[in-house]
């Protein structure tokens, strides 16, 4: 393989002719070569990969397997994967996902060249600033990330349906990339010897949307290619139960604060301290008890925080946190605008003002998901619910996720169109990733 730059991956045909003009790298000994399962990517503990970012050793990428995560299952949006479907497993007080995927229906991308060309395709392609030919000269990595994403889900690289394969390479790798962009730029901003903070992304979007399970496939990009990265989102800083019942005493009659979710309901001072502490892991080392584990299901539903000495730990140095939530980005609005969706808002609307300091401030480029009704919340989530049930986990019924949901539409109504129009607060237009998603939460072209 010396000299090879591309890596061998399924995508790679029997006797594929790169001399026809595609903007990749053609090399006779990769494209001229029967494909052979024993050389597969991942497969052979002796592969070894030249990627200035990649695993360089597929024993060590094993080690990686499984990543547990800390995130809510609840609302995670996997229906491109199965039939709606997924499978959860639980380890103690971590939680991994595990996504099983047997297509019934399959895609015939037999070669390089075919997956170049739908990569060129997708929507985010020119959103990005990336070119067919920028596409060419790292083909490579697409394959790689590709190869990487498919075995973090489950799914036979061969047999990719086509919301499969637009998934990982219409949405999932092209977020990555522009991720990867940001962080070079920040990074650009300090001078040898530095001390680099990490770069602090935030997802914005709505509930069951599936941003939980698009940071979840990056923070596992990251750490494939020896990135480290944390991931926090606003739920970890709910308030704990007593202090969700003094918020309810203080607030009686008002269903917006009734249960945690919107502005009132987090602890603001704990998640300053947490996203500070994490900023300064900048070298070797840990910090023990600096992510919360949000059991969500203590207290009949209402939830309560973790005991502290079950939080994950964190390694560093970090390169990236992703920070995710419903509701980051949202700006205060004038008192008569917000009452005019609804009165309660009012409460919602002045503690929104604490906000930007505890948590809009510290980021510093953001992906926001952009959805044409928030109504499609309640299908997703009640899509969600329905995946647990079948799953034998406990699920909201019907009747519930409408009661759920209710008492969020009225700050996506209110809040959204802003956040749409003016960009997260404080947020710099040229670090604002804003991607249209339809009602199957796919990411869409711009009109």
């Amino acid at each position: 393989m010396a000299g090879a730059s591309l890596i061998w991956s399924p995508w790679q045909s029997t006797n594929i002719n790169n001399k026809g003009g595609y903007p990749f790298p053609y090399n006779s000994s990769i494209c001229n070569n029967t494909f052979n399962f024993k050389r597969r990517f991942l497969s052979s503990s002796s592969s070894k990969l030249k990627h200035d970012h990649a695993v360089t050793d597929s024993s060590a990428s094993s080690k990686l397997s499984p990543l547990h995560t800390h995130f809510s299952f609840s609302g995670c949006g996997c229906s491109w994967i199965q039939d709606n479907s997924m499978v959860l497993e639980s380890n103690g007080l971590t939680s991994s996902k595990t996504c099983s995927a047997l297509p019934a229906k399959t895609v015939d991308v037999s070669s390089v060249s075919d997956l170049f060309e739908f990569i060129c395709s997708g929507p985010l392609v020119d959103k990005i600033g990336i070119t067919p030919e920028n596409v060419g000269q790292s083909i490579d990595k697409w394959l790689l990330y590709g190869s990487q994403l498919c075995r973090l889900f489950q799914l036979n690289e061969l047999m990719l349906t086509i919301p499969q394969k637009a998934r990982l390479y219409h949405y999932y790798i092209p977020v990555f990339v522009w991720c990867q962009d940001q962080i070079a730029l920040h990074n650009s901003k300090f001078s040898d010897g530095d001390d680099v903070p990490p770069l602090v992304i935030g997802f914005s979007a709505p509930q069951g949307c599936g941003k939980t399970t698009l940071v979840f496939a990056l923070d596992y990009l990251f750490k494939t290619t020896k990135m480290k990265s944390a991931t926090i989102s606003i739920d970890d800083f709910y308030l704990t139960a007593q202090g969700q019942a003094k918020l309810r005493e203080g607030n009686p009659g008002n269903a917006l604060l009734e249960y945690r979710g919107n502005a009132g309901s987090h602890d603001l001072p704990f998640s300053v301290e947490t996203i500070e502490a994490l900023a300064k892991l900048t070298k070797e080392g840990k910090l023990p008890s600096i992510q919360v584990l949000f059991l969500s299901s203590a207290y009949s539903g209402r939830g309560d925080r973790g005991d502290a000495t079950t939080w994950p730990e964190v390694e560093g140095p970090l390169k990236v946190i992703l920070f995710e939530g419903w509701m980051l980005g949202f700006k205060p609005l004038p008192a008569q605008v917000v009452k005019a969706v609804d009165p309660q808002l009012e409460t919602v609307n002045k503690n929104l003002e604490e906000y930007y300091e505890a948590w809009d401030k510290y980021i510093n480029a953001w992906v926001v998901i952009k959805i044409k009704d928030p109504s499609y919340v309640y299908r997703w989530r009640l899509q969600a619910e329905i995946a647990m049930r079948q799953a034998g986990k406990p699920g909201m019924s019907d009747d519930e996720v409408n009661d759920f949901v209710s008492r969020y539409l009225p700050a996506y109504k209110a809040y959204l169109p802003t956040l749409y129009a003016e960009g997260p607060s404080g947020s710099d237009p040229d670090r604002v990733l804003a991607i249209d998603i339809d009602e199957e939460r796919n990411p869409i072209l711009a009109n």
